[in-house]
């Protein structure tokens, strides 16, 4: 009862009675229904979830409208008492997976939640891994597609950030404005991203490899332009590009805790102006400067936050191994974290499912995108008995 009135209940009680009656009369100031920040598209929804429980769980129910949408709701935190909410769809759901979250969430004990990122971190399968095993996203048409999917969502209060579990890695490659366009210009798009990831991840280090120990692969004409541009540069390969890579993480850094309407400048101004004057002052070669560029640029079409930032910090270590080692030490690298992720389960699922292992079935919404008449089953990892998307045949 106690409970209740400090989350802003009315109880009701009548003489004679050993029970009450507790009245809904919560109340406070909320932000209101806005567009996503992170999650930006141009065709689909644009409402994002907010701070408020119930007006989370409003959205979902709008959009689910079926009595096997089940929300349960439990607290945690000593002191906080935040509510929790496990939204699952009953006959498209695991029932295992269902209570495995339950499960590791009533084991939670802690003083106190203030946003899901305190959840994701006590739940998920290996908290030592630099890749994230749970997915979130602050989008309602999102979270009410993995739903149906048969995956389980994690709503905590005061946190716009709902969480989705199980999880594997092509679903960080994979933006909501994908089923929203035609399909072959979604699958056009995904090509980009796996490309841009790649990017993201080796071009500094095979830049270093190659420039330092394999310069006969690289053609002659810009093997002689790179050796022109570092014609008095003071720093190793290595060091330049470690540098650059490590000022450019800084403007980066800088340019999100700034005002919006200051960041953005301090970010574009200060990667000008530092990267012009450290090619004029010899610093760092012109190539370099190309290569660091790119490579920002290629880690901003990921679509999801969580893990660009993975391969944000494995490309330091990425070109601290092209740098000592080549390409051998390159692929070296590559292979081991393949294993990394080969071994990884986000609550009994593979991670890198329906790769490894291999279902040639659910692979038309890996690399491309089949058309939504083509969509008759859920993925068969993921989804319970019910894997009967639609009954559908085009013709």
């Amino acid at each position: 009862m106690v409970e209740s009135i400090l989350s802003g209940d009315t109880p009701v009680f009548v003489d004679g009675v050993g029970k009450s009656i507790v009245i809904s009369t919560r109340g406070w100031e909320q932000r209101s229904v806005a567009e996503s920040t992170t999650e930006a598209v141009v065709r689909g929804p644009k409402e994002a979830f907010v701070e408020t429980l119930r007006v989370n769980t409003s959205m979902l129910r709008r959009r689910i409208k079926n009595p096997n949408f089940v929300i349960e709701s439990l607290k945690i935190g000593k002191y906080t008492k935040t509510d929790v909410a496990v939204a699952y769809i009953k006959d498209v759901a695991k029932d295992e997976v269902v209570e495995e979250v339950k499960k590791r969430l009533t084991k939670i004990d802690i003083d106190g939640i203030i946003d899901s990122g305190y959840l994701e971190e006590m739940i998920e399968d290996n908290p030592f891994s630099p890749f994230p095993q749970i997915e979130h996203s602050e989008r309602p048409d999102k979270i009410a597609a993995e739903l149906l999917e048969g995956r389980v969502a994690i709503i905590s209060d005061g946190s716009p950030e709902v969480l989705v579990v199980p999880t594997i890695f092509v679903q960080f490659f994979q933006s909501a404005e994908d089923y929203y366009e035609r399909y072959y210009i979604s699958t056009l798009f995904r090509f980009l991203r796996l490309a841009a990831m790649l990017m993201s991840l080796t071009l500094p280090s095979i830049y270093v490899a190659a420039v330092t120990y394999h310069q006969e692969m690289i053609p002659s004409p810009l093997a002689i332009s790179i050796a022109a541009q570092r014609e008095g540069v003071p720093f190793t390969t290595l060091m330049e590009a470690f540098l650059m890579e490590f000022f450019f993480e800084i403007l980066r850094e800088a340019g999100i805790r700034l005002p919006m309407q200051v960041g953005q400048a301090v970010s574009i101004v200060g990667a000008l102006v530092i990267g012009q004057a450290a090619v004029q002052a010899g610093l760092v070669s012109a190539a370099t400067v190309i290569v660091v560029a790119i490579t920002g640029i290629a880690s901003f079409s990921i679509p999801a936050f969580n893990i660009a930032i993975t391969f944000r910090l494995l490309r330091f270590a990425m070109l601290i191994v092209g740098g000592t080692l080549g390409f051998f030490g390159i692929i070296m690298a590559l292979m081991m974290i393949l294993a990394h992720l080969a071994s990884l389960e986000s609550f009994g699922v593979p991670y890198l499912s329906p790769l490894a292992p291999s279902n040639t079935r659910e692979l038309n919404d890996v690399f491309i995108r089949i058309p939504w008449w083509a969509k008759i089953l859920r993925p068969h990892k993921v989804a319970g008995r019910n894997v009967k998307r639609q009954n559908y045949t085009r013709g």
